[in-house]
Order: C-alpha cells, then sequence, then structure tokens
C-alpha cells in the first residue's frame, strides 16, 4: 500500500523538527554575535591612536617560541612600541612577561628585538615575572615612580586592547592603548578566544581571564 503524500506527520515528529530548527537558529544566532563580538573587538583596537607624550610605553607580553624568538604576537607589539618611541612620546619602553613554556622570559624576548632595533637597554625597564595581563599591569606599575600618577601607553594586539586596558587602568592613573596587527587568520583566532575572555573577566572582574589572550598571553 502505498503512503497517502497528503497524510500530515505525527505531531511528535513535528516537534522534533521544530526543535532542531530553533537549536540551528539559536546556534547560528550566537555564532554570529560572537563573530560581531570579535570584530568590534579588533576594529576598536586598530583604531586607538598615541596622543601626546607619556611617562612610558607598555608592551604587554606574549608568547616565546622554542628557539627563544618572540612569536609574531609578541614581534608586532615590540615593533609598535619601537615606532613609537622613536616619535619620542615617551623615554622608556616596558617590556613585560615571566617565562611561559619555553625560555628565555617574555620580556627579555621583547627587549633582545627591541636591541636589535635600535633601542638601548638604558631606555628599556624589564618586568619578568608575570603569567597573565593582571600581572603584566600590576608588576609594570611597581616598576614606575608615582603609577597612580602615570600617564602610560599601552601596546598588546588590537583584539586584546580593550580588556587589557581596563586591566591596566586599576594600576595606572590614565593608559592610552594603541593596538598592533599580524597574520590575519592569527588575529580572527585570537580574536574569538578574547571574547570568551572578556565574557569570564565581565563575570569575575576582580581575576584576570589569563591564559585566553592569542599565542597564550
Amino acid at each position: 500500500m502505498k503512503p497517502d503524500p497528503m497524510r500530515r506527520k505525527p505531531a511528535f515528529t513535528r516537534g522534533r523538527v521544530g526543535v532542531w530548527r530553533g537549536a540551528c537558529l539559536a546556534l547560528a544566532a550566537l555564532c554570529g554575535a560572537w563573530t560581531a563580538a570579535a570584530a568590534v573587538l579588533d576594529c576598536w583596537g586598530k583604531s586607538r591612536v598615541a596622543r601626546s607624550s607619556y611617562e612610558a610605553i607598555i608592551v604587554a607580553g606574549c608568547s616565546v617560541y622554542p628557539d627563544g624568538r618572540p612569536s609574531p604576537a609578541l614581534e608586532w607589539r615590540v615593533r609598535k612600541a619601537v615606532d613609537l618611541w622613536r616619535g619620542r612620546i615617551a623615554p622608556k619602553i616596558v617590556f613585560t612577561g615571566g617565562v611561559g613554556q619555553f625560555p628565555p622570559a617574555e620580556a627579555e624576548a621583547s627587549a633582545r628585538l627591541a636591541e636589535s632595533l635600535g633601542v638601548p637597554r638604558a631606555a628599556m625597564v624589564l618586568e619578568d615575572q608575570s603569567a597573565s595581563t593582571l600581572e603584566n599591569a600590576r608588576n609594570a606599575a611597581a616598576r614606575i615612580q608615582n603609577p597612580r600618577k602615570a600617564r602610560v601607553l599601552l601596546v598588546t594586539d588590537a583584539y586584546h586592547l580593550f580588556r587589557a586596558r581596563l586591566l591596566f587602568s586599576r594600576y595606572f592613573g590614565e593608559v592610552d592603548g594603541v593596538g598592533s596587527t599580524y597574520g590575519f587568520w592569527s588575529r580572527i583566532r585570537g580574536a574569538y578566544r578574547e571574547v570568551l575572555a572578556l565574557i569570564k573577566f565581565a563575570a569575575s572582574p576582580m581575576r584576570d581571564a589569563g591564559g585566553l589572550d592569542g599565542d597564550g598571553l
């Protein structure tokens, strides 16, 4: 006997299809919102510019390769900071970050690169103990005179700048920021992770969502 094409499907089948359809729409909406948030973070960071003079330029730490070279994210942060220093907007650069998965400390790897680009060691301050953005901020403040009155310029990945600036503002009087950019796909991946880090930060603002930033910062 052939099935009647006009016969309606059982109610439980229609309900199951409706649930799946709703779940797919909800997932699509979540992915869209996540993508939009990641794009906004990256674009906001890229739009920031240095205004005038500062007590110091501070570079947020990031991972180091097994051979001791800075990862691409850290390299671009350092290069951006060196360019700004050459513009004489600050007398010194503070490099942050302790030893991560591979030595040397992120601050030391940054300093070596900066030195190869013409920055003298006398113009550098190294904070080589921190393991998160919050510790970058707290430990850097301990190396700057009167940090609560200091005006500093923070350099980090564009997508990371919004949250990092909030954390650094706990320890410094005024914090401006400039976002560095590198490989498109690496930035996309990092920006997606940063959305999660920002959600965790909003849920528990007294803690830093360390370990979720791009390249293992």
